[in-house]
């Protein structure tokens, strides 16, 4: 007995009047969009998908800028050793719900594309909720992490030892039928990629 999955795929088989060879995906990579100034086009299309993208200058201390960048911040949650600032450690908490009402997550990025701004993030906290719990969130990323596409990307993503990883680019965000776009739908409000 043939199973609703295959019975469809099936189907299809049976119905293609015309087939096409698999495109070359060295080829697609090859010819995807490169970018001279990777880090500018990085921070630029950050802007454009409602984030922002900000380079850690030389002898500037992370802390002091996430302070200047969320000033009001008071609960704040890292398990980063570097992030002095931060008020909590997530993996310390019971519970992914007692997480709720945290203001700000600092957190790790893996890899950066310079296409649409996005970060991959691998998850390597206790909870994956602290990726999009808090109102706002601090993605470090190392310059040298950003590639120009996602054709790049996706050849060196990988969900780590706890099997979960995602993109992230700029606040959450969704819109209805009639156009209007909200913010912080779903995930924080507000993100910023600290280049370092």
């Amino acid at each position: 007995m043939m199973d609703s999955r295959e019975y469809i795929l099936d189907n299809i088989r049976r119905n293609t009047k015309e087939t096409f060879p698999k495109p070359d995906l060295n080829e697609l990579c090859n010819n995807a969009l490169k970018y001279d100034n990777i880090v500018g086009q990085f921070c630029e299309i950050m802007t454009q998908v409602g984030g922002r993208g900000v380079v850690l200058q030389q002898g500037q201390d992370v802390n002091d800028l996430i302070r200047e960048l969320y000033p009001d911040a008071k609960r704040i949650l890292s398990t980063i050793p570097e992030i002095t600032c931060a008020t909590e450690n997530p993996d310390h908490d019971a519970s992914p719900a007692d997480l709720d009402g945290a203001d700000l997550a600092v957190i790790n990025g893996t890899l950066g594309v310079a296409e649409n701004g996005a970060v991959w993030i691998e998850q390597k906290m206790k909870y994956r909720a602290v990726y999009f719990i808090a109102e706002a969130l601090v993605i470090l990323l190392p310059k040298h992490k950003i590639v120009n596409n996602m054709h790049e990307a996706y050849k060196l993503v990988s969900t780590g030892e706890k099997g979960f990883g995602c993109f992230i680019s700029g606040p959450s965000k969704t819109a209805d039928i009639e156009q209007a776009l909200v913010m912080g739908a779903h995930g924080a409000r507000d993100v910023t990629v600290i280049l370092v």
